[in-house]
């Protein structure tokens, strides 16, 4: 059976919960956003690396990968919040404490370097990882005649464009970031999360699988996974 991942946000006790009540021999596909907000995106990030799952790169990975593009050159430096204050404040600093590489100064409450070579070995293997995560994947399965396309955020409307070069920024944009709904003339079946929803609705000619699984105290806080062969979903709770 195959299983579609909704967005973990280092939640790995939710991912464990639901991995659990899925068959053993299962194929998964997480659509991005492993990391950020949770207290545990280390965690979550290598049960899918040692596990071999796949995975599309999502927004957060994305700010991820910047910041540590850069943290790699100034470690054991942290590098200038100016560029990346956005993330930092996504969720970058309880990813970044997962990984034990930084610290919160109890005096003035800024984040400051442990300088722990073994942990950011370790993040910086993690970044070697991600770095490789693909923007989308196309499966085999069919729904509604369409072919199923896997990415983070919904990128059917300019899926007539992800072959040409002149177009990629378009097209990333859309996998990355885009929040609205595809059109009902689109020729793929798009399974994507990135915009939070109550519960996965098989109704639509889409399925959009992020049912907010690191918004608990907002009413949501469940992990979901919707098996393409059986057309159903199995949720953490």
């Amino acid at each position: 059976m195959t299983y579609i991942i909704g967005d973990v946000h280092g939640e790995f006790d939710s991912l464990r919960l639901l991995t659990d009540k899925l068959p053993k021999d299962s194929k998964l596909i997480f659509v991005g956003d492993l990391v950020d907000r949770g207290k545990k995106s280390k965690e979550v990030v290598e049960f899918v690396k040692s596990n071999n799952y796949l995975c599309v790169l999502g927004n957060h990975e994305k700010m991820m990968l910047g910041y540590l593009e850069e943290f790699e050159k100034t470690y054991p430096q942290l590098p200038s919040l100016i560029y990346h204050h956005r993330w930092i404040h996504n969720g970058g600093k309880q990813t970044l404490l997962s990984y034990g590489v930084i610290e919160i100064d109890k005096q003035d409450g800024k984040l400051v370097c442990t300088k722990n070579d073994k942990k950011f070995k370790e993040l910086m293997e993690h970044f070697s990882w991600l770095k490789k995560l693909p923007m989308y994947i196309e499966l085999e399965n069919k729904k509604d005649g369409k072919q199923i396309v896997v990415s983070h955020a919904s990128m059917a409307d300019v899926w007539e464009f992800v072959e040409d070069e002149n177009k990629r920024d378009i097209v990333e944009e859309y996998a990355l970031w885009n929040r609205k709904v595809p059109k009902l003339d689109t020729p793929i079946f798009n399974i994507f999360g990135h915009t939070i929803q109550r519960e996965v609705d098989l109704s639509k000619h889409f399925i959009n699988v992020d049912t907010g699984c690191c918004y608990p105290d907002e009413g949501y806080g469940v992990l979901s996974a919707y098996c393409v062969e059986k057309d159903e979903v199995v949720t953490s709770k």
